[in-house]
């Protein structure tokens, strides 16, 4: 593949999710956060049993960059880690996989609490 289906797949898978996100929170009674915890789970189970991968090389970041894909990192950290390290692999392979965006998100988080004053909800 390559060129503009690329773009739309990630578009379409991304949405997908989305709109499942969606539909939790107007037709459940599930808060935000066990949402959000549901899809980190979700992306940890089809990572394991080899179905997110196939979903990531056709969506690229319409996959990846939902927290699925966090999920999916995290599973794949800690099998690689496992069978480099054995058991103290499942302790230390999601952290490292997850190190770089985990350390982005807290540097731009910070930054933006610099930049911009926040405002407690009334």
């Amino acid at each position: 593949m390559g060129g503009i289906s690329d773009y739309i797949w990630a578009f379409f898978v991304g949405g997908i999710f989305c709109i499942i996100a969606q539909v939790l929170i107007d037709k459940t009674n599930l808060t935000p956060a066990r949402i959000l915890v549901t899809y980190v789970v979700a992306g940890v189970i089809l990572g394991a049993v080899g179905l997110y991968k196939p979903l990531l090389d056709l969506a690229g970041a319409g996959a990846a960059t939902p927290l699925t894909g966090f999920g999916y990192l995290v599973s794949k950290g800690v099998r690689e880690a496992v069978d480099e390290r054995g058991l103290l692999g499942a302790l230390t392979g999601s952290l490292t996989a997850a190190a770089g965006g985990t350390a982005a998100a807290l540097c731009f988080g910070y930054l933006a609490a610099l930049i911009f004053k926040g405002k407690p909800k009334k």
